[in-house]
């Protein structure tokens, strides 16, 4: 089958990598992370659109400088050029997932902490899922 048709919400919930590359297409990709308490992605600026939905645990998110808190359901829509960052502020790990368009990491990568994510900067190759 072409495609990806799964319950995000439970692997979202079970993930406990900080990020899991689940499905690329040629022009968007799906994305899962865990951030521990206190951790965040880091201060982010892509030429691409983004967007994070928060399924477990509280947060803030960063626009453009501007500090919003985030709970689970929240939803962020993060424009081509916008320098973002999102932070657990809660005590248990916040669970997310994002879409990039287009794809922003290679089809299948997982970094199991952040350290391990800034230590390898890869990025999209081109290839996709299917």
């Amino acid at each position: 089958m072409k495609g990806f048709v799964q319950n995000i919400e439970d692997i979202v919930n079970k993930n406990r990598e900080f990020r899991r590359v689940l499905y690329t297409a040629r022009n968007i990709q799906l994305v899962v992370m865990s951030l521990n308490p206190k951790e965040e992605i880091g201060m982010e600026l892509h030429e691409l659109d983004q967007f994070f939905r928060v399924e477990e645990g509280s947060g803030e998110v960063l626009l453009e400088g501007v500090r919003t808190e985030l709970s689970a359901g929240f939803v962020v829509l993060v424009p081509s050029g916008t320098t973002h960052n999102i932070i657990n502020t809660g005590n248990v790990p916040l669970k997310l997932y994002t879409l990039y368009a287009p794809p922003n990491h290679r089809d299948g990568v997982v970094h199991h902490t952040r350290s391990e994510a800034e230590k390898n900067n890869e990025h999209f190759d081109g290839k996709t899922t299917e």
